[in-house]
């Protein structure tokens, strides 16, 4: 059937009764290509062969077009409902461009479509599973109240409870949870904002001290909550975000950012303040990721070399590679820095392949050894792995490359680091443990995998003067190196005193501001 509801709009319905028709159905469809398109599949079940059939080639046929799946009381149909709009626009957009053509279309209508149109727009408005008020209800009644407050309750363990049982089970839990969370406030009226996520107004916003016992309060009251499916007991876990802005502006914006924030410090809830500035960072934040998106994009991610000495001979042998990233304005940005945010925007990887390539070209031409970080991330991931080991496969020095890694999360996989190591030693190349004695010193550790270097982590080094029992654990990790055969090297070593020490120690190589800085001019520092 085909009808219209204005110049702009038209709507198109196919009912199905099996799976047999899908076929045609998505054939009759693909005919109404040529215009942009909104596809709503109305279902009592939407996990039937029917349905994902039905999603699976519509999405295949029509990649410009946007599928919504819908719940429905009837148990024998399934409705497709096709809204072609004359214009192209942009797919997120597609949804309010078809609203608004709708509210224009039906305003003149009799009484009959004045009720469909009631019946499209609430779809609109109401969450398909727990049929709570949506986010798009939300805005619109923040809106007529600019004095409300929100309050938003984050489920933490959704993606856990999916991956484990399923999405079925993963719903069901869901659908409880709006169902007991409107026990506890039934005083309010309760929305879905997204997957994992309800939300609800106060009708004003509470000051600081007064939103902070509330919140505590709704918080002890759920904690334990426990959905129980065929006999499981299935616990869920909250976090809570509100503001004490007195005025809503950018209310959105300002809870994510507290519920970001409780979510980073491991906390139950987290009200946003004014004075806090969560934007500043946030703009500092975006603007850093840019300038490490650019500086990936032109190569301006690059090895700083801090030179290592043998403490008999105290000739410079070693140098490590560290990484650096020169901005627009030609600033140096240390790791500490801009190493997070390459994680985040997940290019971190192509950090690490950067400094790979430029460090192995500099010390192709000279013969001593360097040595460049790695995380456990780049271990773990595959692609890295294999581009590590065709590197190794065609450097004619390999066997002057040793491959730091930190003591702290060398023992995360232990199956899958010990391979790693196992693999690039086989090709020549060396293994450090990073910061020894920063962590839980895993002994254990070094005594399963061939470990060529123990780096002393610096705040140890830095206190054996002053403090006996930093002094007395790098005597014990010297001790223990020297009987499994393993070198150790003292970092941040930035005194002629601690270099004494350290000599006297008899740890074999040195590192730190008392040697050398790290430079970028590596023909200057090995002069």
């Amino acid at each position: 059937m085909e009808y219209t509801i204005d110049k702009n709009v038209k709507i198109y319905d196919f009912i199905l009764i099996s799976s047999s028709e899908v076929d045609e159905t998505v054939r009759a469809i693909t005919e109404i290509t040529d215009q942009t398109v909104l596809i709503h599949i109305t279902s009592y079940i939407h996990n039937t062969v029917l349905v994902q059939n039905l999603k699976m080639q519509l999405e295949k046929k029509i990649p410009h077009g946007k599928i919504i799946l819908i719940k429905s009381d009837d148990k024998t149909k399934t409705l497709v409902t096709l809204f072609a709009y004359k214009e192209k626009i942009e797919q997120q957009e597609l949804s309010d461009k078809i609203l608004q053509s709708m509210h224009e279309g039906y305003k003149n209508q009799n009484e009959s479509l004045k009720k469909t149109k009631t019946d499209l727009l609430s779809r609109y408005f109401t969450d398909n599973l727990t049929h709570l008020p949506n986010i798009y209800q939300l805005r619109k009644d923040l809106q007529e109240n600019e004095e409300a407050g929100l309050v938003v309750i984050n489920i933490d363990n959704l993606r856990t409870i999916n991956n484990f049982y399923g999405f079925n089970v993963g719903d069901y839990v869901i659908e409880n949870v709006a169902l007991l969370l409107g026990q506890h406030l039934q005083w309010y009226q309760l929305y879905r904002t997204s997957v994992d996520e309800f939300a609800f107004i106060l009708e004003r916003a509470l000051p600081f001290y007064e939103l902070k016992v509330f919140l505590s309060d709704l918080y002890e009251a759920i904690r334990m909550m426990m959905v129980t499916y065929q006999g499981s007991k299935i616990f869920v876990d909250f976090t809570l975000a509100s503001s004490s802005s007195v005025k809503n502006e950018n209310i959105f914006s300002k809870v994510s950012m507290a519920l970001q924030y409780a979510k980073d410090k491991s906390l139950p809830f987290w009200i946003y303040e004014e004075r806090m500035q969560f934007e500043n960072q946030y703009e500092i934040n975006l603007q850093l990721s840019n300038t490490v998106r650019q500086a990936i994009e032109n190569k301006k991610i690059v090895p700083y070399f801090q030179s290592i000495i043998d403490n008999k001979t105290l000739q410079i042998t070693k140098f490590e590679c560290l990484a650096r990233l020169i901005d627009e304005n030609n600033n140096v940005i240390a790791p500490n820095l801009f190493l997070p945010i390459a994680k985040r925007i997940k290019a971190d990887s192509l950090v690490t392949k950067i400094i790979i390539d430029k460090s192995m070209a500099v010390f192709l031409k000279n013969d001593f050894e360097f040595s460049i970080n790695l995380s456990i991330d780049d271990i773990l991931n595959n692609e890295m792995y294999l581009y590590i080991i065709e590197k190794l496969k065609n450097y004619p020095n390999v066997h002057r490359i040793t491959f730091e890694l930190l003591e702290s999360e060398a023992g995360q996989d232990f199956n899958k680091v010990e391979s790693f190591i196992n693999e690039v030693k086989r090709y020549g190349a060396k293994i450090a443990i990073d910061d020894f004695g920063s962590g839980y010193s895993n002994f254990s550790f070094l005594s399963k995998v061939g470990v060529d270097y123990i780096k002393i982590d610096g705040s140890l080094i830095t206190q054996i003067e002053k403090d006996k029992n930093a002094l007395l654990v790098v005597e014990t990790i010297v001790e223990f190196a020297k009987k499994l055969g393993i070198q150790t090297i003292a970092e941040h070593v930035y005194t002629s005193t601690i270099m004494d020490k350290v000599k006297e120690l008899g740890i074999d190589y040195s590192q730190g501001f008392y040697i050398d800085e790290p430079t970028i001019d590596f023909e200057k520092i090995k002069k």
